[in-house]
């Protein structure tokens, strides 16, 4: 019996390290079993380079067709022709200059991912692979135009309001200021919200689904509003789990944020006005 619990345990150990995984800032990344593990953070166009360590269990050997390591699953390395390994065998590896245009993503339906994956192939015995990731961060420099947005909510001979956010592009943590003014009020309004929604879109045509989730939602006003008021708006980014946008990454999934405006009167009775807004990662400055 315990012959044959043996013959299930891994051939090898398999380690991947960054040469440069000491000093890389490290990020959190929720994993698919809902663990958060520390991540090393990489930029577009950053050499990936590292090394990988193969130690076969005590007393084994590894009799292998090739050793190779992929990044993105397009990359390709070869670090080893067919042969065996007896002992701890260390390989260095390295992805120049890599274009990775898109940011790490982690969504309802939707996970973009940058993965280092290490394939020992086998025959009989099949091949033994281990899997790093990393996170992938591209920063953005202010947009030369960013225009305010001015929008009106209007219900014919009851309610008529304007309301006006300063820019319609955010930075990651940044502050929406704004104002809104009653010009009309003949309803009784109870209380008006601003939420920030997030819309993921996977597919396309016909077989596009969405997913709606509200990540923030800020009161603005509990009563009733008479002609002539204004309401000033202040609402901070940085507390709430935003991405970038992402406008149909390689015709798969999008990712857009909202403002709604939501308005509820005395019957609770919901009016609401959407706005689309773009958000976008700003280098720290430290």
């Amino acid at each position: 019996m315990n012959y044959l619990l043996g013959a299930f345990k891994p051939a090898c150990n398999i380690l991947i390290t960054f040469n440069d995984g000491g000093n890389r800032k490290q990020v959190p990344l929720k994993k698919e079993n809902g663990q958060t593990v520390m991540i090393p953070l990489f930029q577009s166009q950053e050499n990936i380079a590292g090394k990988i360590t193969i130690e076969p269990m005590q007393g084994k050997k590894i009799d292998h067709h090739g050793i190779k390591v992929e990044l993105l699953g397009q990359i390709v390395r070869e670090l080893d022709v067919p042969g065996d390994i007896y002992e701890k065998k260390t390989y260095p590896f390295e992805f120049s200059t890599v274009e990775m245009p898109y940011e790490t993503y982690n969504g309802v339906d939707v996970r973009l991912r940058y993965v280092l994956k290490v394939t020992i192939s086998r025959g009989y015995a099949g091949s033994i692979m281990e899997y790093q990731d990393f996170v992938v961060r591209n920063y953005s420099s202010p947009p030369s135009i960013n225009n305010s947005i001015k929008m009106e909510v209007g219900i014919e001979d009851c309610l008529h309001i304007e309301f006006e956010y300063n820019k319609s592009k955010y930075h990651l943590k940044d502050t929406i200021i704004g104002k809104i003014y009653f010009l009309l009020v003949r309803i009784k309004i109870k209380n008006m919200d601003l939420e920030i929604r997030r819309r993921e879109s996977t597919g396309s045509g016909t077989n596009t689904h969405v997913e709606t989730e509200t990540l923030a939602k800020f009161e603005l006003m509990d009563g009733a509003p008479v002609r002539g008021e204004s309401i000033p708006i202040r609402l901070f980014l940085s507390p709430y789990e935003l991405t970038p946008t992402h406008s149909n990454i390689n015709n798969k999934f999008s990712v857009k944020y909202f403002l709604n405006l939501v308005l509820v009167d005395e019957e609770d009775r919901r009016y609401f006005k959407q706005q689309e807004i773009i958000i976008y990662r700003q280098e720290e400055t430290s």
